[in-house]
């Protein structure tokens, strides 16, 4: 501004020799009075045009800034596609299986596009009908109790509120879920449901995958019967064999500058030196670990209670909320990957989409070196999917290797059972299949490209924000078992959280963390009593809920009935925050303690055990007291017995039949008075 304003200046110039010339004619007074006007009208015209000039500054960046092109049906004209598939993902499995379906697409002389709903507007779905053999495929996932996927929020509000006639569109669902959550595959079934209501036309059955089960199996089942429906609706066939397609390509940066590289950062270059608020997903906060100890006495597991440092992040979590912890992998399962490959881990490279007009460039930050994506952005622990077998095969050498890849990765009975028995049973993952595969060397690029990403992992927190406003609670127990190949496999963020030490200055106290909303809350009147189970490790948002209700004591507030059902193996070594509920029930705040310890003698004795032995006083809190209750840890049998319970109580004392019971209960969940945050 200060340039254009001295350009403006320019063409007029004072001149010096006329004033000179008018001396014998005024005054010093006059000079004075007349260079005085001059000024003030010389100031008030530039200071006129700038005022004038200042509004256009704002419409010229305007101009500048891309518009974000938020029409599918555009981009699938432009590319010449026909099969769009969205995914709903919390985890990435269901992008996962959109992407190997729309790839499958270029076998029937089709061509697809995976597609994250959150980028586009799905109103457009009633506009596909434009392009010639068009489908819209819906991978999607079911998070919590029932809900979509972040992703899929916008679009699953869109689909309650439309009423826009879809008659023109063709469509199939496969939802991801699982059996021991009480909604299972609630998103998938709405999906496939509402687009029908909607008028569309539904050319394949929904699909129910079961990850308590064998999601893969289910995928690839649905799969290899989807296909066929999709060819005899449009008339098309398949042009061949399914064949290796890359969707990236590699670039070695051999002269790159080191501030252009990626070190772990999930979304900005650079955004664990410059951290800025907020703090999301693709934008972690980097919390120090101020406090990292082990919870149990004895015994061969590990339990820890860490505490994560977010003063100064503004960051706000509530009783019930969920922390995100990105982790990071094994350094030495990265190196003997490198080693076995026989590649420099340090080599700076990018892999490029090929398709130019997708969104997604790269399949993780780039550029980036090898040992980044495999310490950071990839997935090397989980056993690997069928298509990445698939993929692979091509270069073993062993005919008889390369033959067994492609038997686990086929659809056929033997090819199933193997890939069952020989990688999700056994829990080969990448490196061990490579060891046990000494033919089978594929480059390392296009094993990087094929890898999920690694996934954050969540943890219910274990404290309130009333009493630890700047800090976050987790309790965790060290996953690490033997496989049946005799190979130790460690889990990967709490192997990585336990090595986490406190009051160490650089990156080995540094977690990056954001948190998560939930609905596992208190009630909103503190006078409500309130129910809790959660035996081990299900004990940490009580451990929350506890310090708020003392806290709410000490505000001088009517604080009803809390009650906590705790479950542990021994007394002597995995009672959890002993000394903790002591304390708290010394002091008033914590009115029942019931704890079971189920291997302290002969008989097991678990949660549901104790709730049936105090029934009339459940139900007395229940029916009378209107009270709350929550439930949290296992999902597979805990939740469900302590569930069946809860029937078996409110059959009893409030003479209903089995039907009328779980009737009572359903309810009592639709009220958010029986809440659950469990994982399996």
């Amino acid at each position: 501004l200060t340039i254009m304003g001295e350009a403006r200046m320019d063409p007029n110039p004072s001149p010096p020799d006329s004033t000179a010339q008018q001396d014998s004619l005024f005054s010093m007074t006059d000079v004075f009075l007349i260079s005085l006007i001059v000024g003030l009208f010389t100031y008030w015209f530039f200071f006129r045009k700038k005022k004038e000039e200042v509004p256009d500054l704002p419409k010229m960046q305007t101009v500048v800034a891309p518009q974000r092109d938020s029409s599918f049906i555009e981009k699938m004209k432009k590319t010449g596609r026909n099969i769009v598939v969205f995914y709903g993902s919390q985890t990435g499995t269901a992008e996962e299986f959109a992407n190997r379906l729309s790839k499958d697409a270029h076998r029937y002389g089709l061509r697809g596009m995976a597609a994250d709903p959150e980028e586009y507007d799905l109103s457009d779905l009633s506009r596909l009908s434009e392009i010639d053999k068009s489908l819209a495929v819906f991978c999607m996932a079911t998070y919590g109790e029932g809900d979509p996927t972040d992703n899929a929020q916008d679009f699953y509000d869109w689909l309650q509120e439309a009423d826009t006639d879809l008659s023109g569109l063709r469509f199939a669902v496969f939802g991801l879920g699982n059996k021991t959550y009480e909604h299972f595959n609630a998103m998938g079934k709405y999906v496939d449901k509402r687009l029908e209501e909607l008028g569309a036309q539904r050319i394949f059955e929904l699909g129910l995958g079961d990850d308590d089960g064998n999601l893969e199996e289910d995928f690839i089942t649905w799969r290899e019967q989807f296909w066929p429906a999709v060819c005899e609706h449009f008339g098309v066939e398949a042009t061949g064999e399914e064949s290796s397609i890359r969707q990236y390509e590699l670039v070695v940066h051999t002269d790159v500058n080191m501030n252009k590289v990626y070190t772990g950062e999930m979304g900005r270059l650079k955004s664990y030196e410059n951290q800025k608020p907020p703090f999301d997903a693709k934008n972690p906060f980097l919390a120090k670990v101020t406090e990292n100890r082990k919870l149990n006495e004895g015994g061969e597991r590990h339990l820890m209670h860490l505490e994560l440092d977010i003063s100064n992040s503004k960051i706000r979590y509530e009783s019930g909320d969920h922390v995100a912890v990105y982790p990071a992998n094994d350094s030495s399962l990265v190196n003997q990957i490198g080693e076995i490959l026989g590649t420099d881990l340090d080599t700076v490279m990018s892999l490029n989409n090929l398709d130019e007009e997708s969104n997604k460039k790269h399949p993780f930050p780039c550029p980036t070196s090898y040992r980044t994506a495999l310490t950071y952005y990839l997935d090397i622990t989980n056993p690997p999917r069928t298509n990445v077998l698939y993929e692979l095969a091509q270069y073993a050498t062993d005919t008889g290797e390369q033959e067994r890849l492609r038997k686990m990765a086929s659809s056929a009975a033997e090819g199933k059972a193997l890939y069952l028995s020989w990688v999700v049973e056994a829990r080969r993952n990448i490196l061990a299949i490579l060891q046990d595969m000494p033919s089978l060397r594929p480059p390392i690029d296009h094993l990087c490209e094929l890898l999920p990403r690694l996934q954050a992992r969540y943890y219910s927190i274990a404290s309130s924000s009333k009493v630890h406003p700047n800090s976050i609670h987790i309790c965790a127990v060290t996953v690490e078992y033997k496989t049946k190949t005799g190979r130790l496999n460690k889990g990967v963020a709490t192997n990585w959280l336990k090595n986490k030490v406190p009051d160490q200055n650089g990156s080995s106290s540094l977690v990056p963390v954001y948190v998560r909303k939930s609905q596992f809350r208190l009630p909103f009147k503190p006078s409500t009593p309130v129910i809790m189970i959660g035996p081990g490790t299900g004990i940490a948002p009580f451990i929350g809920f506890i310090q708020e209700r003392a806290w709410l004591k000490e505000q001088g507030k009517e604080v009803g009935e809390t009650v906590l059902y705790y479950g542990c193996r021994h007394e002597r070594e995995d009672y959890l925050y002993r000394e903790e509920l002591a304390r708290f029930q010394k002091e008033g705040v914590l009115t029942q303690l019931h704890v079971a310890f189920s291997r302290d003698q002969a008989e097991k004795v678990y949660v549901q055990h104790l709730l049936k032995k105090n029934k009339e006083n459940i139900w007395k809190l229940v029916n009378e007291g209107m009270a709350h209750i929550y439930v949290c840890g296992d999902a597979r049998n805990m939740a469900r017995d302590v569930q069946n319970t809860f029937y078996e109580i409110v059959s009893e004392f409030g003479n209903m039949s089995q039907a009328q019971a779980v009737d009572y209960v359903k309810k009592l969940m639709t009220k958010g008075r029986y809440s659950l945050d469990v994982w399996s």
